[in-house]
């Protein structure tokens, strides 16, 4: 048993919902769109899990479905279609004064990152084109990560390995003076491409020599504080 099932499990329905929305439960009221439901399902299998409510209001009103199959279908839709790759999920239903709920669960994924996918417009040409995010849960709240921060993931997979010259050294005396860098100014200081870069400043992340920040869009590394 994954761990966030085990916690669900020990709460009730009513439970959950009086917790309102948090780093590990979302409430939809309804589902019409697979690639929305698709987006908290991604956030929750990129960090710790989650549960999704659907059938609860944002203000805790368990209002309840309708059509537990077309919700189904959506459901499944989402995960096949505009998520890469696939999570494991499972699904559960709840009843609370004969209205029913479905209880998406989430356990928090070994194989993130997980993309979300989806069909938008550019603006600049008018023509479709296939945006991949990667959204990690903070707070009640999906928040698409930077380029840093899905390397640094991706990362996690593969062994450290470490090298420490002439261009690290740099590196740290920089920071001693200018307390930040980004990947493309070590990659401009170093003479390197900004691939290799963040890789070699991902590496120094993992062995806590540095620590990756984030400010809005804005990644930048310093010395740990």
């Amino acid at each position: 048993m994954t761990p966030i099932r085990s916690r669900f499990q020990q709460l009730s329905l009513s439970e959950l919902v009086a917790e309102g929305e948090n780093g590990q439960t979302e409430f939809k009221r309804l589902v019409h769109s697979p690639s929305k439901i698709a987006k908290p399902i991604t956030a929750f299998a990129n960090t710790s899990g989650g549960v999704i409510l659907i059938g609860v209001d944002d203000d805790k009103r368990i209002v309840g479905i309708h059509s537990e199959k077309e919700i189904l279908e959506i459901v499944d839709e989402g995960v096949k279609l505009h998520i890469d790759p696939e999570p494991e999920i499972e699904i559960y239903h709840e009843e609370f004064k004969r209205r029913l709920v479905l209880m998406v669960l989430v356990p928090e994924s070994p194989d993130k990152p997980h993309y979300h996918i989806e069909q938008a417009t550019d603006p600049r040409t008018g023509k479709s084109v296939t945006e991949k995010r990667v959204y990690t849960r903070e707070g009640n709240r999906n928040r698409a990560l930077c380029d840093d921060r899905i390397i640094l993931m991706q990362s996690k997979k593969n062994p450290l390995k470490l090298s420490f010259g002439s261009a690290e050294k740099m590196l740290l005396g920089y920071l001693q003076q200018q307390r930040q860098i980004t990947a493309g100014e070590y990659g401009k200081m170093a003479g390197i491409p900004l691939g290799e870069a963040r890789e070699r400043l991902i590496s120094l992340v993992r062995s806590g020599a540095l620590t990756l920040r984030t400010e809005g869009t804005i990644s930048y590394y310093t010395l740990p504080a």
